[in-house]
């Protein structure tokens, strides 16, 4: 897998993706390629834009009865203000959002995000003070159209953001939460690797506008090389793809 701006990556380097180290396509500064495109085999990961509405309110509405537990834009002013959101926390720092395009026909599938992207306050002298990359962070706001569902879309999808996270910014600790509710998505996220931390109670407010219940799961830097292990299988055909929406 690899990162780089638009346009930059070589022939031998799409042939074989996962062969790059993260970092390799970047400058040795974390943050200062703020809006990478993360490439894969199956999807690259590119800079969400406002250029995407249609496209993306498109996918969204392909079948809307997938999103019972998730906030997705279901026609194109609701993805224009879906997309003005995640730009402002892009431009607070907070957040790195991505439309899913899929390789094969540049098709807009979906998006995600990183975003809770914290930077601790490290002592001077340590190690990692005065880092501008995120200690920790959250992936979320993840969702597919209805033919990428069951494909190996979000589980590259997965990979090439946990690699970015974990190698290239040198992150402690990604994190996920999902409605208390949403059997499917929880089920993926321990299948690749998500450790089950517990409930939070009235978290955030669900995508039926009452206040809902979260299950917190995080993979940790330690967990890291095992989560890639089992990520590489599943898209390697060696495990059954997980699906997460």
């Amino acid at each position: 897998m690899f990162w780089a701006k638009p346009g930059s990556a070589s022939p031998q380097e799409l042939a074989n993706p996962y062969k790059l180290l993260a970092g390799d396509a970047c400058g040795s500064n974390p943050m200062s390629n703020g809006n990478p495109v993360l490439q894969g085999r199956h999807v690259r990961l590119e800079p969400l834009e406002r250029r995407h509405a249609e496209e993306l309110a498109a996918a969204a509405t392909a079948d809307a009865s997938l999103y019972q537990w998730s906030p997705v834009p279901l026609d194109k002013a609701g993805a224009t203000a879906y997309i003005a959101t995640a730009l402002a926390w892009r431009d607070a720092g907070a957040a790195l959002p991505f439309v899913i395009v899929r390789a094969q026909d540049s098709a807009i599938i979906g998006s995600t995000r990183f975003w809770k992207m914290e930077r601790w306050s490290w002592p001077p002298g340590h190690p990692r003070q005065g880092r501008e990359a995120p200690d920790v962070c959250e992936i979320g706001y993840t969702w597919l159209t209805a033919s990428a569902i069951r494909t190996a879309a979000n589980t590259e999808a997965k990979l090439l953001m946990l690699a970015y996270a974990f190698e290239h910014w040198k992150a402690l600790r990604v994190s996920f939460h999902t409605d208390v509710r949403n059997q499917r998505s929880r089920a993926a996220l321990e299948r690749i690797g998500g450790k089950y931390e517990g409930i939070l109670r009235a978290h955030r407010m669900g995508a039926d506008y009452t206040p809902r219940d979260s299950a917190r799961y995080s993979i940790i830097a330690e967990e890291w090389p095992g989560v890639k292990t089992l990520l590489s299988s599943y898209l390697d055909g060696d495990r059954p793809a997980a699906d997460i929406l």
